[in-house]
């Protein structure tokens, strides 16, 4: 198997004004999402697109990153400790899937994620 990239994310200090300046800038709608304050992205185009979000900080600072298929998030997230990234948010679950973000050696944030519906 390999590991696709499976979802986008913004996470914003103000969830609510960058999906009003997508939503001009794009014409993205946004479907409710897995927990309060999340959305998903409906760019408009029916398939073929990498599903996104806009969400709150969850902890962390702004950012746009990518995430990764992985079968298992926290081995995903040891391995990447183990060759020198650091965890910037543990495995999370939440409906459907379980996520979890880590900074590779030069900082940059990649989050791994696995559909808890599959298997």
């Amino acid at each position: 198997m390999g590991n696709p990239i499976v979802h986008f994310e913004i996470r914003s200090t103000d969830p609510n004004a960058s999906r009003a300046f997508y939503a001009e800038l794009f014409g993205w709608t946004y479907p409710a999402g897995g927990f309060p304050d999340y959305t998903y992205v409906d760019s408009g185009v029916p398939q073929g697109t990498i599903p996104g979000g806009i969400s709150p900080l969850q902890g962390g600072k702004p950012m746009v990153t990518v995430f990764a298929g992985v079968a298992d998030v926290a081995a995903a997230l040891d391995k990447a400790v183990a060759l020198g990234g650091t965890i910037v948010q543990a495995a999370t679950k939440v409906p459907g899937v379980t996520f979890g973000l880590f900074a590779d050696p030069q900082g940059h944030v990649v989050g791994v994620a696995s559909d808890d519906h599959e298997g």
